[in-house]
């Protein structure tokens, strides 16, 4: 109820809230409280606390074990539908932090990432918020026409809701009239602001209706009409001294003192004058304090990661060390046992025989679970770093930018017809946009289960979807890290082949490395002809990636196919023993094909390869149908 009308009460109460939550064990309504928390206080300008709350539910809501004790589900919501959306409104409000403490893009990362979880949960109250808040986002950036285009949309998500969540109504109604103030388009904006003023009456949403106010008085200067200004500028003062907001209330006094200034009352202008440079460097000290705090903070939280870091890899250490001490202690029993049954030297043997195939049994099972986890730890760290670039282009483009861009022209021209082809086109692009970023969703979520355990569990898989989205995503990966680098990707598949069984996150890891090592052969290539051209025109070469599916009887063939450095002769027969690598050190494990071979032995099937040194290489999967 205080959200929006006095921070100080709403403050006040949710530290009412935390402790009965933590009472109760409900780690969901403590998480939703310090999220509240952390929103208040950053309006009320303690940036370093604002962050220690967001810091405190973000680490409550990202633990699926926080779903065990709920309480107060809506109908038909389950307790991680319920977890999800509240780490959705998290980072949304920690993206009203990050811009009001300068990071643009953390901002912008915030909200996408928000409205990314909205969507999965279908919250519409929340995409509506993210939308909105990118407009203020562009708005501040001064790209008018994506600013508009989201605060249209948030505007239509909140005409969804029930009557309760249409007070927001105002805050997008108010960026509307903000953003067409900028584009020059001043009666547009009057009319955004009567109704955003209408909106936050009704609703009684009087922390909006300070801006509201504010942007209708800075209208009327324009419009050569400040007694107008003035009156909407006093109505914005009271309002901005009930809801405890001394930022705006700075703010207004400068509108107050540019509109009397405009009657050529200079002693209230002055006055106003006054009380903002005054109010101004009262807030500037603080805000600066509170700055420094606030980078204290998210250095502590570096600091504190790190930490936890180096004692997770001292932890590791201890455990392989004490592997081998008991690897130790097992041989020395065995030598005893030799020793003092030397005169039993055939059974001794049998014994020994038992033990040492054990041993190896023992150390296949350690070598072959070191292997998965990490290979999951790189797999999951690819997906994460890969998902922010991609929700970018699941809500941008720049064929929109330039197709607004001509709705200008055309406007201004007064070609309707054409206005229309455009904005047709417009709505085409943006839904082909939406299509291809949650498929780029779709395949970071893929990721990130492949790079969980496997179950085990065979179940049927179109294998010709899945070479087709690790070849893209090993390739975009690659991109990431090297900007420079370019190849042709092209497949063949056989859509006659359909489902097959198969444990399809084991396959996708065997997949992914063989593409992976294959744009690095086509990677090291380029830069030897670089390096060996010199000062020389260095020689023409295109690196091609080639990925096919083929069904022969009942077999099904999977080919990766490169022209890159190829693999020497000399290495060739040691490629899929464990810890071999041709890579220089740090570069890779030696753990990749003797996995991928490990994994296609265990299906029943084939991992061959053909190579030429110099000109390439193919590796073939061969899997059985059944």
């Amino acid at each position: 109820f205080y959200n929006e009308i006095n921070r100080d009460s709403s403050l006040y109460y949710l530290d009412q809230s935390i402790p009965i939550a933590k009472r109760l064990k409900l780690k969901l309504n403590e998480a939703r409280a310090l999220d509240s928390k952390g929103y208040a206080l950053m309006h009320l300008g303690n940036y370093p606390r604002s962050l220690e709350a967001f810091l405190q539910a973000l680490k409550i809501e990202k633990d699926p074990a926080s779903e065990k004790y709920t309480w107060n589900l809506a109908k038909g919501q389950t307790a991680t539908n319920e977890r999800l959306d509240a780490l959705g409104y998290t980072y949304h409000n920690m993206g009203h932090l990050y811009g009001t403490t300068g990071n643009r893009d953390k901002q912008i990362s915030n909200y996408f990432t928000a409205m990314t979880l909205a969507e999965t949960v279908k919250d519409t109250l929340l995409i509506a918020f993210a939308n909105m808040n990118l407009g203020r986002v562009y708005l501040d950036l001064n790209k008018l026409d994506s600013a508009l285009l989201f605060a249209q949309k948030a505007l239509d998500h909140f005409s969804k809701l029930s009557f309760e969540w249409k007070k927001y109504q105002g805050f997008t109604l108010t960026l509307i009239g903000s953003i067409n103030r900028e584009k020059g388009n001043f009666e547009l904006a009057t009319e955004a602001a009567r109704k955003a003023i209408k909106a936050d009456t009704e609703h009684n949403n009087i922390s909006n209706l300070v801006d509201s106010y504010s942007l209708l008085s800075s209208l009327f200067v324009v419009l050569n009409k400040p007694d107008s200004s003035i009156e909407y500028g006093m109505k914005a003062l009271e309002t901005a001294m009930q809801v405890g907001q001394p930022q705006n209330r700075a703010r207004v006094y400068g509108l107050l003192s540019y509109a009397y200034g405009y009657q050529r009352n200079s002693d209230s202008a002055s006055k106003y004058l006054y009380l903002q440079s005054t109010l101004n460097d009262s807030l500037h000290a603080v805000e600066k304090k509170n700055l420094l705090a606030y980078q204290n903070i998210g250095f502590d939280e570096q600091i504190r990661l790190q930490k936890l870091e180096e004692e997770k890899i001292q932890t590791q250490n201890k455990i392989k060390i004490y592997a081998m001490l008991a690897g130790l202690g097992v041989l020395l029993s065995i030598g005893l046992i030799l020793y003092r049954n030397n005169r039993q030297k055939q059974k001794a043997n049998k014994i020994l025989e038992s033990t040492l195939s054990n041993l190896k049994a023992t150390q296949s099972q350690l070598i072959q679970s070191e292997k998965m986890a990490s290979l999951g730890e790189l797999t999951a760290g690819i997906a994460h770093e890969i998902q922010n670039p991609l929700n970018f282009v699941n809500n941008f483009s720049e064929v929109n930018t330039e197709l607004s861009d001509e709705i200008v022209e055309e406007a201004e021209k007064g070609n309707l017809e054409d206005i229309k082809i455009i904005a047709k086109d417009i709505k085409q692009n943006s839904e082909k946009i939406n299509q291809h970023g949650k498929r780029a969703d779709a395949i970071v979520k893929g990721m990130l289960q492949h790079s969980q355990s496997s179950s085990g569990m065979k179940q049927p898989t179109d294998i010709n979807a899945l070479a087709y989205e690790y070849l893209h995503l090993a390739y975009h990966g690659l991109r990431a890290k090297d900007k420079s680098f370019n190849a042709t990707l092209k497949t063949e598949f056989d859509e006659s082949i359909g489902n097959i069984n198969i444990i399809s996150q084991d396959i996708s890891r065997v997949m992914l490395n063989l593409i992976n090592n294959a744009f690095y052969a086509c990677a090291e290539r380029r830069q030897s002809i670089i390096s060996e051209s010199k000062n020389a025109q260095p020689e023409e070469f295109e690196p091609v990636v080639y990925v096919s599916t083929k069904k022969i009887n009942e077999t099904v063939e999977i080919t990766v196919r490169d022209n890159g450095t190829g693999i020497p002769q000399n290495a060739l027969d040691k490629i899929f023993q464990p810890f071999f690598t041709t890579k220089p050190t740090g570069q890779g494990t030696g753990l990749g094909l003797s996995l991928a071979y490990d994994i296609v032995k265990a299906h029943g099937g084939e991992l061959k390869v053909e190579t030429k040194e110099g000109e390439g290489t193919t590796f073939i999967i061969q899997l059985p149908v059944v």
